[in-house]
């Protein structure tokens, strides 16, 4: 049955959990994290648009000053919303307001990325391996991550950071960020 919803969802880096942590001794060696990360499949990793790695911020960054207040955050948002609504090809706009309800073939008529881009996507595929799903959710958040720029067109920086978010999770826990 079709259904909407948002997963958001959270992993240990390793069994132990202080995999890549900067203050924590890991007791677990590649093959354990690697049999640990294995039980996620590959296809289930493939529908997930983001996967960030979240590492445990250093005190200077905790005591530190706020980061950016919520009202400018909400302000670019719902500005962005608003740029695809009003892209949006459906006659009820509400039925596909966000990039991520685009139908594939329009999401390639929103998405032209220039020689750069290409270039960039085309490495990305063959070194990530990505599937065509894979490479139209990178696409999916390019654009959005254009829209909360206010950049009507999708630029090689915007893809570049649309794939910093599709790391693998071997590459997240066993390689330093």
């Amino acid at each position: 049955m079709p259904a909407r919803f948002q997963l958001v969802a959270a992993l240990n880096p390793c069994p132990c959990g202080c995999a890549g942590m900067p203050r924590a001794a890991c007791r677990c060696t590649p093959g354990e994290i690697r049999g640990y990360l294995g039980r996620l499949s590959g296809p289930l990793l493939d529908r997930i648009d983001l996967h960030v790695a979240v590492p445990a911020p250093p005190f200077d960054e905790i005591a530190g000053p706020p980061g950016e207040a919520s009202g400018a955050v909400r302000s670019r948002v719902v500005a962005a919303r608003t740029r695809q609504a009003e892209r949006s090809p459906s006659a009820d706009r509400s039925s596909s307001s966000s990039n991520a309800l685009l139908p594939p073939g329009s999401l390639r008529e929103l998405v032209k990325p220039g020689a750069e881009g290409h270039r960039l996507l085309r490495h990305a595929v063959d070194r990530l391996g990505l599937s065509a799903r894979g490479l139209d959710r990178i696409l999916r958040v390019a654009r959005t991550i254009s829209d909360l720029a206010d950049s009507e067109d999708v630029k090689a920086e915007h893809l570049a950071e649309a794939l910093h978010f599709r790391r693998s999770l071997d590459d997240t826990v066993l390689t330093p960020l």
